[in-house]
């Protein structure tokens, strides 16, 4: 697309998903910067002896890491929940209850200076069987309702570690955006027939401008109501509500679906790409989310090369995005890139 067809548009596009509008006008993206310094990444060491995440070190809570070689996990030495969590009691109108659940770190790599992006695709498949394992130990767990397995990567998103690694939070209730896009997705099933999001992926394949990849089992792809720039959706094509009811062939395609995304992500600016990756699946509850499609959605904050997208009076204030830049102009950018020419193999 021809980036004129986007310059100067004010246009509001309505999110199905979250039910309230999003406000484009690309030019803006443009417009002269005198903020904050623009963010440069900064480069990793194969191994980090202050690494609490690297094999054989100590981590704060005194225990070594063993001499792993793929994925380690283990249960996080600061959980946000915990299965020991105090009881309290809750007066009046406001509410309180113990912050009962599980948070594990999930280590992808025992180098300390590589991202999935980096990684070959049989290492970063081995990252999602073992997500696929843990998913399938925590249905099975009558105190979790809830799982969210996420992703905080690059000094833009504020990760703590640049060590290769992810978390995931196994909790007692429903997750919000996940509660309300089976609410939406059921609504919209009555009305029209169909779910949510097999009316966001039929009308983004009837487009097709903003796919950025398909194959057989998975697809990806800026969606027309996209908040950031390079935000992007992988769904794998048949309807499952969890990761665990992929079969091998699924899964495959589904992370080779996100390999390509991330990488492509990486060689647009020619750095590591920050993002937060969140994998959305139905609650755990022993209830059924037939509505509910599970998802990898990804969020870089970068509008530019080491500028973020800053959330300020509309977004904190008032609740309403307003984008700096056009779905279809991103993912014209990330579909120009040949993937033959990644220059991170490892």
């Amino acid at each position: 697309m021809d980036r004129k067809e986007t310059a100067g548009k004010w246009e509001k596009r309505w999110h199905p998903l979250r039910e309230e509008w999003i406000v484009y006008s690309a030019h803006r993206n443009n417009r002269p910067w005198q903020g904050a310094d623009k963010i440069k990444p900064i480069a990793a060491p194969l191994y980090d002896p202050t690494c609490y995440l690297c094999p054989n070190n100590k981590r704060v809570n005194g225990e070594l890491n063993p001499n792993y070689s793929d994925v380690f996990i283990f249960e996080n030495d600061h959980p946000v929940v915990g299965m020991d969590a105090p009881d309290v009691i809750s007066h009046g109108f406001y509410k309180k209850q113990k912050a009962t659940g599980i948070a594990k770190v999930v280590c992808y790599d025992p180098r300390h200076d590589v991202t999935l992006s980096k990684m070959k695709l049989d290492k970063v498949i081995a990252v999602f069987e073992a997500f696929k394992k843990e998913m399938i130990l925590f249905e099975k767990d009558p105190n979790i309702k809830s799982v969210l397995i996420f992703e905080n990567k690059g000094e833009a998103v504020g990760v703590s570690n640049p060590h290769p690694h992810c978390q995931i939070y196994a909790v007692d209730f429903h997750f919000k955006l996940v509660e309300q896009q089976i609410g939406i997705s059921q609504q919209h099933k009555i009305k029209t027939g169909k779910t949510i999001f097999e009316s966001v992926i039929e009308s983004e394949k009837k487009d097709h401008i903003r796919i950025i990849v398909e194959n057989k089992n998975a697809i990806a792809f800026i969606p027309f109501f996209a908040r950031y720039a390079y935000e992007v959706m992988i769904f794998p094509k048949a309807k499952h509500s969890k990761l665990n009811t992929l079969s091998s062939e699924e899964l495959i395609d589904l992370v080779s679906a996100f390999h390509q995304v991330v990488r492509k992500l990486d060689m647009n600016y020619d750095m590591n790409f920050p993002y937060v990756m969140s994998i959305l699946q139905a609650p755990v509850d022993g209830q059924e989310y037939p509505d509910f499609r599970m998802h990898l959605w990804l969020q870089p904050p970068f509008r530019q090369p080491g500028l973020i997208k800053y959330l300020a009076g509309p977004e904190i204030g008032a609740g309403n995005f307003m984008a700096d830049t056009m779905p279809e102009e991103k993912a014209f950018e990330l579909n120009q890139l040949n993937l033959a020419d990644y220059k991170y193999e490892r």
